[in-house]
């Protein structure tokens, strides 16, 4: 324990590293904000999760530029971009990669050579993820969490950094396939879209219907966002803080010691392990943000919705009554106390 508490105590270095990630976080912002119009919540949580080596799973009606946000994202970390565009008739090699049959030119031998698709980029923008059926989506699962691709008896590394940003509408649901849980854990963050308000449409118009033309610089490249999702794991987080997000956590499985009425009555399953990491390594950078080397409660609170809302499944009572897992969510931030005596 002692020899763990010491490894969160910040040096000059990480201090240093800290003051640099947030100097990288104002200038991205500020290289977004000449290309996307508002969604200011919406870039600050896909940022965070991106420095904590996440994948984002954005849900919104179309025309909400989504597509260009995860696209002007991947320019200003100076990243390799792919987009991929879920449909039905979508397989998986046309993800992941092919193996087709040629020549060698030395030997005049026919043989197998792996041609990679899409998915060997650092950014990959999955379109509509929700369009393809469970095969296909199923095939970018093993990227997500092991980050490489199986094909033909080998594997085949994915370069670091490595994220998938998928977009979901959430209004057309004829010929779309609900993802599967297994899939929708692996997102670190579920982040809902809203639309552009009276003054942003302004804005937008200003930018669009005239000769206004905004083109994003490079912030950060692939070896700095490496290096800050290090920093990230290194700040300090005290015991009744960690506790605190472990009870957040254990308040969404119905019927558990933690858990809220509101939890036990609208609740079928609860948050994974996964979603207390996401919900904790948020907080870390949520402090880091604030140029703080130690995590509060409220970096903990803020991260809750984003991080948990995909990893609770509500029951038939909740959907019939439209309670969402925001809401259940919200009760549980409400009643759940920031300290509690130990057992």
């Amino acid at each position: 324990m002692a020899e763990n508490a010491a490894q969160q105590i910040p040096g000059a270095d990480d201090e240093q590293a800290v003051s640099r990630l947030r100097d990288a976080y104002d200038r991205i912002l500020a290289e977004l904000r000449k290309i996307i119009v508002g969604m200011d919540q919406v870039i600050d949580e896909t940022l965070i999760a991106i420095f904590c080596q996440g994948h984002v799973l954005l849900v919104g009606v179309p025309g909400l530029a989504k597509t260009l946000l995860v696209s002007s994202l991947a320019q200003t970390l100076s990243l390799t971009f792919k987009r991929i565009q879920f449909t039905p008739d979508l397989m998986p090699s046309d993800i992941t990669g092919t193996e087709v049959l040629q020549d060698d030119p030395q030997t005049g031998e026919r043989r197998f050579k792996f041609l990679r698709g899409p998915v060997f980029a650092n950014i990959i923008l999955a379109d509509e993820i929700n369009r393809t059926p469970p095969k296909t989506q199923a095939a970018l699962l093993e990227a997500m969490q092991e980050k490489k691709i199986s094909a033909g008896g080998e594997d085949f590394l994915l370069e670091e950094p490595f994220f998938v940003l998928a977009t979901q509408n959430p209004i057309e649901q004829e010929g779309t396939y609900p993802l599967p849980e297994a899939q929708l854990d692996r997102f670190f963050f579920k982040l809902l879209v809203p639309y552009s308000n009276r003054e942003e449409l302004k804005t937008i118009l200003d930018r669009t219907t005239t000769a206004h033309v905004s083109e994003v610089e490079a912030v950060l490249d692939g070896p700095a966002v490496l290096e800050a999702q290090q920093i990230v794991r290194r700040v300090a987080l005290a015991p009744h803080v960690q506790d605190y997000a472990i009870r957040l956590v254990l308040a969404t499985h119905p019927g558990g010691q933690f858990a809220t009425e509101t939890t036990t009555r609208f609740v079928r399953f609860g948050g994974s392990p996964r979603g207390v990491q996401s919900l904790v390594l948020g907080a870390k950078v949520r402090a880091m943000l604030d140029e703080r080397y130690h995590v509060s409660f409220q970096d903990i609170d803020q991260s809750l919705l984003p991080a948990m809302r995909h990893r609770i499944i509500v029951n038939f009572e909740a959907q019939a009554e439209g309670i969402t897992s925001d809401a259940i969510l919200k009760d549980i931030l409400e009643k759940t106390p920031k300290m509690v005596a130990n057992a």
